[in-house]
């Protein structure tokens, strides 16, 4: 900045100083699942690591938990081992479709 007389055309002031925004943001709720990931039981400690570290670039304050739901399935790892052997799911990439033992027999519910 100038201080003498006719300066004001020479310094910018306020000019340009919103700018464009530069980042994207979300509102998200208190609780609601931030990032999630999925790993073998063997990278489950390198994970853990990778995942505290990653929180310190978002603001506020953030867990790192572990689930025992097998992969992003809502069944547990007992469960989905019980039901897989039993035939009520089957495995659809990475999710797990419920294999309904109602409604009419076809070759998708009578394995």
């Amino acid at each position: 900045m100038l201080s003498c007389a006719g300066a004001d055309r020479l310094s910018s002031g306020m000019r340009g100083s919103y700018g464009k925004p530069m980042e994207m943001s979300a509102r998200v709720s208190i609780g609601q699942i931030l990032l999630s990931i999925r790993t073998k039981d063997a990278n489950g400690k390198s994970a853990i690591e990778a995942l505290r570290r990653a929180k310190f670039k978002f603001p506020g304050r953030q867990k790192v938990m572990r689930s025992n739901n097998w992969g992003f399935t809502p069944y547990d790892r007992t469960e989905y081992a019980r039901g897989r052997k039993e035939g009520w799911i089957k495995a659809d990439g990475n999710i797990a479709k419920y294999v309904s033992q109602h409604g009419r027999l076809t070759e998708k519910n009578c394995i």
